[in-house]
């Protein structure tokens, strides 16, 4: 969601805020803006702000006009909540030569926004973060200094937030804070930086550290400070990103969401390498403790959000079908918020690409309220809030995820839960020889599989252009693929805003068959697997109202088209990792139909890549 980056240096920072702000994009935002200590003549410094609706690019042409330079200052890249989308409420918010950044949502805001009115503050936006600007100030007034000041500030403050703080009175530093969002800061030579995503500030260092719940910092050219939510000085790890700049790059492809379509066979040989080097599925893989918190599992509880919670609803076939454990998939928003019955010894499994997800994040910590200590996560960012709230994980490898419908992250969390899978029906006796030799060569085809999927793209596209005129589509699935189908009809509606929906297929009869007609589309995911005749019966019920059938199959399937039945055939049957291959159709699907229908791939409206707010 919101985006945020800082800089302190011996040189001109304001490049390196457009950049970081422009390589921010990805996370979804409606307006932008930086806040600088400016390089006044003599001791007059100032804070100059400029702030646009719209793209960094706008907001950068004003910052150019006007001659922006400064060697202290921040940034913001705004996803509205508190307030519409004006240029009053865009970020940074300033009261007094403070000037403020915030990721987050203030739960107490108007209580604190009625405080300080009765204080003779004025207020200018209709948002959360401008209390908190107001705030600080006000600390300040009474003799702290700007750190302190932050740091009584946010004792007042109920919700979640990542704060970074500039004042024309203090122009040696800036401050930050973080709860429940993520914020970390870059360390340089001679100069340091502050964002809530490495790829802000990966174009000036690789060395950073993560800030962990409740702690504040102080940031200047020569060194760092942080401090815990009781004030005292700590020391946090420093950490080397393996991000790499190319993976921030859009190379030949047109959209980063085609590019990261085209890298899953990358991204899951990655993700598997552990597992064929090893030529067998062990607790290891998930962590030095593995062994003592998985051999006596009795059942999983998944939570997950989005497209995380279609692959924990795909998981679940294969751990009740493999290892005899009961499983349940949940929705975090939804878990965290209702009377749960734990049982200590069921497995919770955290699945996030961001690791920041913040819905899922609460959902962890309340099983943990619950009793339950054996947790795992499953991500795709080392060293994010989750896994370092989980005892186990297992890394996605899947790199960088630029465009904000997610495509490498869900297929590579496929293959994690797949492993996991596999790795407690060992540990349970549920895996013999023979099947785990089957499981790992199904594993190690895959990433050739998927290609050959990818290479269905010319023929998926010719069909996308009929469905760009459409209004409503509906996806079918049987089994394991049904959330194939919902995963597919999520990826059409967020991209193209066709409304699409997603229902098992023996469901039709129960209601979604009144639906069906000339106008609605029909995606049908037909593997050759033991349901095929069940989902042939359910097209049949399609055809027979008028419907049109757009139907993904297997090489080795016995389905011929005619009218009103299209046929696109992936590769052969690949068993057990089936649902993985056929996802590669309907994300490439859903790219095709958004580019005919002209809208923004890779930034839908009203999405965020990070959901780190409720």
């Amino acid at each position: 969601m919101c985006g945020i980056v800082g800089a302190i240096a011996d040189r001109d920072v304001v490049p390196v805020l457009i950049e970081g702000l422009k390589r921010l994009e990805y996370r979804g935002y409606d307006s932008a803006g930086i806040a600088v200590v400016d390089d006044a003549q003599g001791d007059r410094r100032d804070i100059r702000r400029v702030r646009r609706t719209g793209r960094v690019a706008e907001m950068e042409a004003a910052a150019g006009a006007e001659g922006f330079r400064a060697d202290l200052g921040i940034g913001h890249t705004r996803w509205a909540t508190h307030g519409g989308v004006t240029e009053s409420n865009a970020h940074p918010h300033v009261s007094h030569g403070v000037a403020l950044v915030h990721n987050g949502i203030i739960e107490n805001h108007e209580q604190q926004r009625a405080r300080l009115q009765a204080l003779g503050y004025a207020f200018e936006s209709q948002t959360d973060t401008e209390v908190i600007a107001h705030l600080i100030h006000h600390y300040l007034q009474q003799g702290n200094d700007l750190l302190a000041a932050l740091q009584r500030a946010v004792k007042d403050l109920h919700g979640a937030y990542a704060l970074a703080v500039v004042s024309r009175a203090e122009p040696e530093r800036m401050v930050c804070a973080r709860m429940g969002c993520p914020l970390l800061i870059g360390l340089g030579e001679g100069e340091n930086f502050i964002a809530s995503d490495v790829s802000a500030i990966i174009q000036a260092t690789r060395r950073v550290i993560f800030l962990e719940e409740g702690d504040t910092a102080e940031v200047k050219r020569a060194g760092v400070r942080v401090f815990d939510d009781t004030g005292a000085s700590v020391e946090r790890e420093v950490h080397v990103s393996d991000v790499s700049l190319a993976s921030l790059e859009l190379g030949p492809y047109r959209h980063f969401m085609q590019k990261e379509i085209h890298e899953q066979p990358r991204a899951i040989a990655d993700t598997i390498e552990a597992v064929m080097d090893a030529n067998a599925f062990g607790p290891e893989l998930f962590g030095k403790d593995a062994q003592a918190v998985l051999e006596d599992v009795e059942g999983v509880q998944i939570l997950a959000c989005g497209t995380s919670y279609y692959a924990g609803s795909t998981a679940r076939y294969w751990i009740e079908a493999i290892t005899g454990l009961p499983c349940s998939v949940e929705i975090a928003s939804e878990y965290r918020y209702r009377t749960a019955v734990a049982n200590p010894k069921h497995l919770v499994v955290t699945i996030s690409q961001s690791g920041e997800t913040l819905d899922t994040m609460e959902a962890l910590k309340y099983a943990r309220s619950l009793g339950h200590d054996k947790t795992l996560s499953i991500c795709n960012v080392p060293e994010s809030a989750i896994p370092r709230a989980s005892r186990l994980v297992l890394y996605t490898r899947a790199g960088a995820e630029i465009g904000v419908a997610s495509t490498k992250a869900f297929t590579t969390q496929l293959v994690a839960l797949f492993t996991l899978a596999a790795t407690l029906a060992k540990l349970r006796g549920k895996l013999t020889d023979g099947k785990e030799a089957e499981f790992i060569e199904a594993l190690r085809h895959l990433p050739g599989s998927v290609q050959h999927a990818l290479n269905l793209e010319p023929q998926i596209a010719a069909w996308a252009e009929r469905f760009a005129p459409k209004q409503h589509a509906l996806f079918l699935g049987r089994g394991v693929h049904y959330p194939i189908a919902l995963e597919g009809a999520l990826k059409l509606k967020e991209i193209s805003y066709i409304h699409a929906e997603a229902y098992p297929a023996g469901e039709l009869k129960h209601g979604p068959l009144a639906l069906v007609d000339v106008d609605m589309p029909v995606v049908v995911i037909a593997p050759n697997d033991n349901l095929l005749e069940k989902v042939k019966s359910n097209m049949q019920e399609v055809r027979a109202r008028g419907g049109e059938l757009f139907v993904f199959t297997d090489a080795d399937s016995n389905f011929s088209e005619s009218e009103g039945v299209h046929v696109i055939r992936t590769p052969r049957h690949v068993g057990v990792l089936s649902p993985i291959v056929h996802t590669i159709p309907v994300q490439l699907l859903a790219y095709h139909a958004a580019l005919a229908r002209g809208t923004d791939v890779d930034k839908p409206r009203n999405l965020a890549k990070s959901v780190t707010v409720e």
